[in-house]
């Protein structure tokens, strides 16, 4: 494993990084560097050993004449690029989720499921070189497809990052003891199967930020919260992103935005004994019967299944772009040493 800083996405392209490159239409190419590589489209062969050696932000011509301007990409731009065995968290919700969960550096954060890895690049960064991510995911599969995703991104697999195979609410007193954890964040099917397992873990003033995708999904662990008596009132909010076209004085908003992709519902872990001060509010059906449970089921919700053919593929993929990025980083260790 490395430390973070030692990953300083700068200084001259080298084999094995992943290069963003933006073609003459503004369409974007993603790929990682090797000594024969070369990308192909209807206008040309760009050669990859063309851009070794150049630094961040240059332009270069494929064989056609036709320029590229190349950037390592951003870690937005990286997380809607990478394999995907599930779907990811956008960047618009991540930012989001460090910031109403407050994640800081040094924090102790626990993240469940870990999907494809997007958010857990950004609870990496958050939590700094003294922090602590544990992961948990029950599909092993998803686990691969994240740990090369991260190990990509960084060059390797953090030290700071662990990811354990397995239930929450089972691996999760195994693995923290009582009042240890300072974060939670959950992007799972059904939060409230995990809340008491999670309630103990997480420190007096700990947040625990559940991410879901619809209003049935929000209402349920909204109730369930608040019938444990173990947290604060729950806030819940979602965040939609509309982008403005500025073109001299032509600046209008643009046709299309990026809007819902999700709930973030957040809530604060009270001192052991503690009574919150009730909350006034109007009276609501907060009890469920078989028949609501019902409605919970993946299909119901709208859980999307990825093949097991495809799941494979994307594990494939995602392993070579990790491959390629060890070998950028060993390269800048040989560098740093030689210098």
């Amino acid at each position: 494993m490395t430390t973070m800083t030692a990953q300083r996405p700068s200084g001259p392209f080298r084999e094995g990084d992943r290069v963003q490159l933006t073609g003459p239409k503004g369409r974007l190419h993603t790929v990682t560097l090797r000594a024969d590589g070369e990308l192909h489209t209807h206008h040309g062969v760009l050669r990859h050993r063309d851009l070794v050696g150049l630094p961040d932000g240059s332009v270069v011509a494929n064989s056609s004449g036709h320029e590229y301007l190349a950037l390592r990409p951003l870690l937005r731009d990286f997380a809607m690029s990478m394999p995907r065995g599930a779907a990811i968290v956008y960047p618009k919700d991540a930012a989001q989720i460090v910031m109403q969960a407050d994640i800081f550096p040094g924090a102790v954060v626990v993240e469940a499921g870990v999907g494809s890895g997007a958010l857990s690049l950004s609870l990496l960064r958050a939590i700094g070189p003294a922090g602590r991510l544990m992961s948990f995911e029950r599909r092993e599969e998803f686990a691969d497809v994240a740990r090369s995703n991260v190990a990509t991104f960084f060059g390797a697999a953090p030290s700071t990052w662990e990811v354990v195979v397995g239930d929450l609410a089972e691996a999760l007193p195994e693995q923290c003891p009582a009042g240890s954890v300072d974060r939670v964040v959950l992007d799972m099917l059904a939060p409230w199967e995990c809340m008491d397992a999670v309630a103990e873990a997480l420190t007096p003033g700990g947040v625990v930020l559940c991410y879901v995708a619809t209003a049935t999904q929000l209402s349920r662990v909204a109730e369930y919260i608040r019938g444990t008596g173990l947290f604060t009132e729950p806030e819940a909010s979602e965040t939609m992103v509309r982008g403005w076209h500025v073109e001299g004085l032509a600046v209008r908003p643009d046709h299309r935005m990026v809007a819902h992709t999700g709930f973030l519902l957040t809530a604060r872990r009270l001192a052991p004994g503690t009574i919150a001060p009730s909350v006034k509010r109007r009276a609501s059906k907060s009890s469920y019967g078989d028949d609501d449970v019902e409605q919970w089921t993946p299909g119901a919700v709208g859980d999307r299944q990825i093949t097991d053919k495809n799941l494979r593929k994307r594990a494939r993929e995602a392993a070579k772009a990790a491959d390629g990025a060890r070998l950028a980083a060993s390269s800048r260790e040989s560098d740093a040493a030689t210098e």
